[in-house]
């Protein structure tokens, strides 16, 4: 059957199950954009204010569905606008697919309107990208991006399409997704690429076995990889069975319940005393999913020194890149855990546990009367919002509150971006989240800092009639920075002052959505009942203590258990 270009991408995108699309069009991608008008029953397009936020809206459809996120940007600024998010989406293994549109193939080169070689711009982060010349190849092409995307270790990819491409013709025969690996050509593309996870090693897995068997403190850690395998339930039983400690990454919340009798909190820069002192003192470490980040190890060659290291990873690259280990097992954690709970006899570490849970697993931070904190804030959400509540963060002080105090039960519960440090990352991904989910309560928790680099998502949130809530933890400063001016720089709060507008409460109101400020625990929880009963997206505008700092805190480079602040 003959079909334009911009059609065939649209029937590729039904083919993947695609139901949301979130972008901006601009002249090189209006072919697709016209034909996307006979598609209304097929996809739901969201027009979001920018492209940058359309990015990380598919990112966050991405991690709280489980599915692969799909945005639309023209060429040029349009489609370099998209590179902090891809970049957000590749430090976190978030699988999306981001189309751009370039300029025709006899502009391509000569620095036309609106040209950029944007496949040269996102080759470092991105799992693979195309740029398309031939309208023959772009279904092809498709199959193989989204199969790339979801398969191994999650991630981005982009697909660049020549403006005329949109607009050729060529034959197009339906495929159905098993059907893709069987088809001569796309068959040949895609034999390039490993699309099963390495199956584990048995001898791997049987020394792994041995080495537990033989322990009397081994400590896991949950890391990313459980949340993007959906490991979550194995690991759980996993734990249990081998009755150890259990240490959170920040990607890692959601893969064992922060409420479950085992777990000792976050583990690393902000780490929990149980969890850091309990990593430094164990004679195993199984890290399951986890790339010992510099936040997390952040310094390698003492980085659990009286235990050996285990590694689990279903990317051989991650092994021994920051820590060396003594075991390393590469596969899906999903299959890892199975067989090592197929192999291994119920486990007991009473006096273990008992050492490990000596120390805090949770900070206590003092209630000043009429100061509002950010323990009261997180405390009043988790008791009066639903267990299943999706969370977005934005970065800093604020993030690092978040996975202190709410205990995630799922994965992608907590959308946060841990890799990339991106801030304005999370009004978007609360967006993408709400529209893959449009049943559950979205909290969308943020900074003055942050909120202020994309806060004109709002206008998506009020036009789609999300329900978001947005609570600001306005601290009238870039707070984590300051902390850091504070504890190392000699109080030196050199441009991180944050005194000037907008008045959030009216931006929040200018944009159609209900607007509060509050200034004790009194009056959030009031505010806070107002936004759950609204059928309209609400900012609450949070004033704290300018010096409110997140604590422990280790600082960089310092061994694990070095305390700055406790």
């Amino acid at each position: 059957m003959q079909m334009t270009g911009a059609k065939i991408l649209l029937e590729c995108l039904r083919e993947q199950k695609v139901d949301t699309i979130f972008g901006y069009p601009g002249g090189t991608i209006l072919n697709v954009y016209d034909e996307l008008v006979n598609y209304s029953d097929v996809f739901r397009h969201i027009l979001t204010a920018h492209e940058q936020g359309a990015c990380h809206a598919a990112d966050g459809y991405a991690r709280s569905t489980g599915k692969v996120g799909v945005c639309f940007a023209t060429s040029g600024p349009g489609a370099t606008n998209l590179v902090t998010g891809i970049a957000t989406a590749y430090l976190d293994s978030s699988p999306i697919v981001c189309i751009t549109c370039n300029v025709g193939a006899p502009l391509l080169g000569k620095d036309s309107f609106q040209e950029v070689d944007i496949t040269g711009v996102t080759m470092p982060i991105t799992k693979c990208n195309y740029q398309v010349h031939d309208v023959n190849a772009l279904a092809d092409t498709v199959r193989e991006a989204f199969a790339i995307a979801r398969s191994g270790r999650p991630g981005p990819v982009l697909i660049d399409i020549l403006k005329n491409v949109t607009a050729e013709s060529a034959d197009y025969e339906p495929l159905e997704r098993r059907e893709h690996k069987k088809r001569g050509r796309l068959a040949t593309l895609m034999s390039r690429w490993d699309f099963k996870p390495p199956e584990p090693d048995r001898e791997d897995i049987r020394i792994l076995a041995d080495m537990i068997l033989a322990s009397e403190k081994p400590m896991l850690i949950c890391g990313g990889g459980v949340v993007r395998s959906r490991a979550h339930e194995i690991f759980r039983t996993f734990a249990h069975l081998i009755d150890a400690p259990v240490a959170v990454t920040l990607m890692g919340a959601g893969g064992i319940s922060g409420t479950d009798p085992l777990c000792t909190g976050m583990i690393g820069m902000h780490g929990s005393q149980a969890s850091n002192v309990a990593v430094d003192n164990c004679d195993l470490l199984i890290a399951v999913g986890c790339r010992f980040s510099d936040r997390v190890a952040l310094k390698p060659s003492t980085f659990a020194r009286n235990g050996k290291v285990v590694q689990i990873d279903i990317d051989r690259a991650e092994i021994n890149k920051n820590v060396r280990t003594d075991h390393h097992i590469v596969g899906d954690a999903r299959r890892v855990l199975e067989l090592l709970t197929e192999q291994l006899p119920e486990q007991k570490h009473e006096a273990w546990k008992e050492e490990v849970f000596s120390r805090p697993t949770e900070v206590h931070y003092d209630e000043r009367p009429g100061c509002l904190t950010p323990k009261q804030i997180l405390s009043t959400i988790a008791r009066m919002c639903p267990a299943d509540t999706i969370v977005s963060t934005d970065v800093g002080q604020h993030q690092m509150w978040a996975i202190q105090n709410f205990h995630f039960d799922y994965p992608g519960q907590l959308l946060t971006s841990g890799g990339f440090g991106t801030m304005g990352f999370s009004l978007g991904a609360a967006i993408g989240a709400q529209a893959g989910n449009p049943d559950k309560r979205v909290i969308h928790c943020t900074g003055d800092g942050g909120f202020r680099m994309n806060c004109n998502e709002l206008a998506t949130e009020q036009y789609y009639g999300f329900p978001i809530i947005t609570v600001l933890f306005n601290n009238g400063t870039l707070g984590m920075v300051r902390q850091w001016q504070h504890l190392i720089y000699k109080e030196h709060y050199s441009q991180t002052t944050l005194d000037r507008g907008p008045d959030f409460v009216k931006l929040a109101e200018a944009y159609g959505l209900n607007g509060f400020h509050v200034t004790d625990v009194n009056e959030f929880e009031e505010a806070l009942k107002k936004a759950l009963d609204s059928k309209t997206g609400s900012v609450i505008d949070c004033v704290i203590d300018i010096d409110e700092m997140v604590r422990p805190m280790v600082g960089g480079g310092s061994h694990i258990t070095d305390f700055m602040i406790n």
